[in-house]
């Protein structure tokens, strides 16, 4: 079996590094017939890629412990769906995982342009796509090899980290998290083909711009589960800890959300190329970076995986990566002056350009938080943490300068807007910000912070709902689809996220309290009864739940779990939801001469709403990329500008058709 997985690993590298080769021969030659062959040379490293995650996962699933990777992170009790997950619960199956996403989105971009193999752009992506493939089957040759076998297989394996089996979204965060992370290899493949190839007008992005919704989707809803799945199993309440693997997603995700703002005036006005090509590539070079920091063990992290050679190849590849852009952008610099510019900052393009700045501002406080404790560690020895206090003084000012512009944004005007055309439009919204302000004041919110971001997010509903509703006017139910209506839907999941988020961090309260049997206390208006307490058997595992009734009606059985591999107990909490708050109930101890039992009881206002803006948010990435028919927006002539302020488009910007133009 080990075998059959390391000869599917070899047939893919083989199979990567010919789709270079012919790809390469094939341009220098001008032979249409060798372009042509990337399709198949595709199909080969999936198929290869398939072949080795089923090997694995078959191993997994046969507790066949005779491979290394199965008896370190398997057991014979594990149940069904936490031993599939396993292929991506550890270190070489994540890298095994990424392989077959890659393989997968290298096939799609194929088949998508099938009959374009043959034109140089479409050629030079393919080689790209090919290379990051080459790279990461090198990886599972030699330091990611998951096919490593025992001399002598153990009875049973060790398992997972009990974490990694406490909750379902194990089976699904990872995943949602890598389409994420390795969808940005084809719209960064294409911006390396069209600095290559010279052809650097705006058709390109029309061609990449669904690959990018998507991978942009599939980020936002990786770290959203990520956040529910940290709240629902850490037991202390919490959802994001600025934990360097969390951080080391969210770097990508403002570089990206930054490049689909920005992106949208280059294709309109013809300006920001240099920045976007380097929003694009900088996006790709930092889910590398990310992949470096979290699987090199080089930073201290509640997720990392434990430590392994592998660091030095990512960080090498990362290197390439950046050198080979910066290169490439230098080289192309004279072509990539842009045509247009700012006529007032009062527009939507400028608008823009500062939501650009601002998000270049967030993404540098992380990343030096980040890596700063690393470059510490390098130069002195000393190991160190950057908190959360930090992040949150530091962030909190952008984040609500960026909720502004998300507001307004929409209704500005491209190249100028008058200020008769600014107080109609803004009249609206703001009555909605003012609206969400009095309800928050009614029900006891205070700090200025806090009220600002109550305001500005009803600000942005009600900016966003406008756009929407002219949409819907001109367009029926087609006015939620497309770039417009997408990202108004996602702009509304935002807010909702924001109120979320400001609500449960400022106004949570949290209580450590120890029940006897049958007691009720009281926390924060909410009556919390002791039922009583069942020991539980399972294969590998002792369950000792806790009855808890909440307000005198539904019954919650928060629990400690003891793993027969894992000395250290594990809390499963339990939460009681509801829109207006959540009561979040841990056990803390269990031992006790009298039967008691010690529970943290934390109450945290609205944090539903953080849930639903993130699944409202992940809905909007899906409606974005519901192709809009109707009119075409010019891709290369930048004198092909939008109407000046007052036109019916300043409200809504042009859409492509179903095919976007030809490069």
């Amino acid at each position: 079996m080990a075998s059959l997985g390391r000869l599917a690993v070899l047939v893919g590298l083989i199979a990567a590094v010919a789709g270079v080769v012919t790809q390469l021969v094939g341009l220098r030659r001008k032979r249409p017939d060798l372009l042509r062959l990337a399709g198949q040379w595709a199909l080969v490293t999936l198929f290869a890629s398939a072949v080795a995650a089923l090997v694995m996962e078959w191993a997994i699933l046969t507790d066949n412990f005779s491979f290394e990777y199965v008896a370190r992170n398997s057991t014979t009790t594990t149940p069904l769906l936490y031993k599939v997950a396993t292929l991506w619960g550890a270190l070489e199956g994540s890298i095994l995982l990424w392989v077959l996403i890659l393989a997968g989105y290298i096939v799609a971009v194929g088949w998508r342009f099938r009959s374009r193999l043959d034109d140089p752009l479409v050629a030079w992506a393919m080689l790209t796509l090919f290379v990051i493939a080459g790279f990461f089957f090198l990886l599972l040759t030699g330091p990611a090899d998951p096919f490593n076998t025992l001399a002598a297989a153990p009875a049973d394996g060790r398992g997972l980290n009990p974490l990694l089996q406490n909750h379902p979204l194990m089976a699904v965060h990872p995943v949602m998290l890598y389409l994420g992370y390795v969808g940005f290899s084809v719209p960064f493949s294409f911006a390396i083909a069209a600095l290559v190839t010279g052809r650097l007008g705006e058709g390109w992005l029309l061609e990449t711009r669904t690959w990018t919704v998507l991978a942009w989707g599939f980020l936002t809803t990786g770290i959203v589960l990520g956040a529910w799945w940290s709240y629902e199993v850490l037991g202390w309440g919490g959802y994001w800890a600025w934990d360097p693997v969390e951080n080391s997603s969210l770097l990508p995700w403002l570089t990206s959300t930054a490049y689909l703002h920005s992106v949208v005036v280059q294709e309109r006005r013809g300006m920001l190329r240099i920045w976007n090509l380097s929003l694009l590539l900088s996006t790709f070079a930092l889910t590398i970076l990310g992949t470096f920091l979290t699987r090199s063990g080089v930073l201290r992290s509640v997720h990392e995986f434990s430590q392994s050679n592998i660091g030095i190849y990512l960080l090498t590849f990362f290197g390439l990566v950046v050198i080979v852009s910066l290169a490439l952008i230098a080289w192309r610099g004279e072509q990539l002056t842009s045509p247009g510019s700012v006529g007032s900052p009062v527009s939507r393009e400028g608008s823009f350009l500062v939501n650009n700045l601002l998000f270049a501002a967030f993404a540098l406080v992380v990343l030096l938080g980040t890596v700063f404790p690393l470059l510490i560690e390098a130069i002195n020895g000393d190991r160190l943490a950057v908190g959360s206090p930090y992040f949150d003084r530091m962030t909190g000012p952008i984040g609500l300068a960026l909720l502004f512009l998300m507001g307004m944004s929409p209704l500005l005007s491209w190249r100028r807007t008058s200020g008769e055309s600014l107080r109609e439009k803004t009249l609206g919204p703001a009555w909605v910000g003012a609206i969400f302000l009095m309800v928050a004041v009614a029900v006891g919110a205070r700090g200025w912070m806090s009220l600002v971001a109550f305001a500005l997010a009803g600000f942005v509903v009600g900016s966003a709902g406008r756009t929407l509703l002219l949409g819907v006017r001109r367009r029926g139910i087609a006015g939620f689809t497309g770039r417009n209506g997408g990202g108004m839907v996602a702009h509304i999941g935002i807010a909702l996220l924001a109120v979320g988020f400001v609500a449960s961090q400022s106004y949570s309260n949290e209580s450590e309290v120890r029940l006897n049997n049958g007691q009720t206390v009281e926390v924060a208006g909410h009556s919390i009864e002791f039922l009583g307490r069942t020991d539980t058997s399972q294969p590998g595992r002792e369950i000792t739940s806790v009855r808890i009734r909440v307000d005198g009606n539904e019954i919650h059985e928060p629990a400690i779990t003891q793993f027969a591999t894992f000395g250290t107990p594990i809390a499963t909490p339990s939460v009681d939801v509801s829109l207006i708050d959540d009561v979040y109930l841990s056990v803390l101890d269990v031992e006790s001469e009298d039967g008691s039992v010690l529970m943290r009881v934390i109450v945290r206002p609205m944090i539903a709403w953080l849930w639903i803006g993130g699944l409202t948010i992940s809905l909007g990435s899906i409606l974005a990329v519901i192709p809009v028919r109707g009119r075409v927006v010019a891709v290369s002539d930048s004198s092909n500008e939008p109407p000046a302020d007052g036109s019916p488009d300043d409200d809504e910007p042009l859409e492509p058709e179903t095919e976007p133009a030809t490069v």
